[in-house]
């Protein structure tokens, strides 16, 4: 399947559920870069590197561009989005089924924001199109092979960022044992902001990957295929999404700032940027396995890592166990929200 932009507006302009789905779509990148770049960027702004707004805008733009080249280099997690789920031969009813699941996934994610504690948009995706599929088809619309991938990525994400994030720390630490204190933080505060300029990219190239392969799904169903096995992702798509996520990043969100960097554990530079790198390696090796993973689960237990290196009772665990029951309640909550509002939806179209 390709399809031209010429092709793409004329679709959306005469298919009002073509245009509804590229509108929640959209609202979904946007939120995630609203909701989950403040990640990218917390402990650089805790430990006092960069300015709130500074940091906000170079995340935007390394937002922008992890999705623009991620994407073009290695589309593989996109593919594994797209193909997670069997909406059936129906096209029709699967653009119907879709549009729930992405509402689904923007009123979840709102919800969780307002209170400033950091959800991932990642498992909303995953949870709303299982919803939406399962009640268009049934269980033998979830593809176990490809959905198997996201629990790993949960797994892993969790295991290695604290690994990672604990021997960074651990060996930055041993390094910089005999060196003068005042050298090492002027060091580690432009280290942290090119660790935070990574981390940036690397979520875009994770998320953004995550929502393209969702639009480039609805555009299928929109042409008559049910599937995009043997398509090749657009560039102006690419584009379209890389430049949502960097408007949305640049909305920022301070509540997570402080959640993430400051409430969790009290960082320094050194530790800020263990945090940063580790993170961003973990993300670019699921990204280029074509695993889905959380970039929020994947910074959070660096941090944890990197804290755990002074002592445990460093953690502030009452934020964590926060953190760790909204991660459990997405599954289940998108879940069920996209399954209600597919029935819905399919009852009303």
């Amino acid at each position: 399947m390709g399809i031209s932009l010429a092709s793409f507006l004329q679709q959306v302009t005469s298919n009002p559920v073509l245009a509804i789905t590229v509108a929640l779509t959209l609202g979904v990148i946007f939120v995630n870069g609203w909701t989950d770049a403040p990640n990218a960027i917390a402990t650089c702004v805790t430990t006092r590197c960069m300015r709130v707004r500074s940091a906000i805008i170079m995340s935007a733009i390394c937002n922008f561009f992890g999705v623009l080249i991620m994407t073009h280099i290695n589309a593989s997690v996109a593919s594994t989005i797209s193909n997670m789920v069997d909406f059936g031969g129906d096209t029709t009813m699967a653009l119907i089924a879709l549009c729930a699941a992405l509402f689904s996934i923007v009123v979840y994610s709102v919800g969780a924001s307002i209170f400033g504690i950091p959800t991932s948009e990642s498992h909303s995706l995953i949870a709303g199109l299982t919803g939406a599929a399962i009640a268009l088809g049934g269980a033998g619309g979830v593809n176990m092979d490809e959905w198997i991938k996201v629990i790993y990525g949960l797994v892993m994400s969790l295991f290695f960022g604290f690994a990672i994030g604990w021997a960074t720390a651990k060996v930055v630490t041993v390094i910089c044992a005999g060196l003068d204190r005042r050298r090492t933080d002027t060091f580690f505060k432009y280290a942290q902001i090119f660790g935070a300029a990574t981390m940036s990219f690397m979520h875009g190239a994770q998320d953004g990957q995550k929502f393209i392969g969702v639009l480039f799904l609805g555009v299928a169903f929109a042409s008559g295929q049910p599937d995009v096995a043997g398509a090749v992702i657009p560039v102006w798509l690419m584009v379209l999404c890389s430049a949502t996520m960097g408007l949305g990043t640049s909305v920022g969100g301070e509540k997570i700032i402080k959640s993430v960097g400051m409430d969790m554990v009290k960082l320094e530079k050194y530790q800020g940027f263990s945090a940063d790198l580790s993170s961003s390696l973990c993300l670019l090796v699921m990204t280029v396995l074509g695993i889905p993973v959380s970039t929020t689960h994947t910074k959070t237990s660096a941090i944890m890592g990197v804290g755990a290196v002074r002592r445990l009772s460093a953690i502030n665990f009452g934020v964590v166990k926060d953190m760790m029951l909204t991660w459990i309640f997405t599954f289940p909550g998108c879940g069920i929200i996209s399954y209600a509002m597919a029935k819905l939806f399919m009852f009303l179209f």
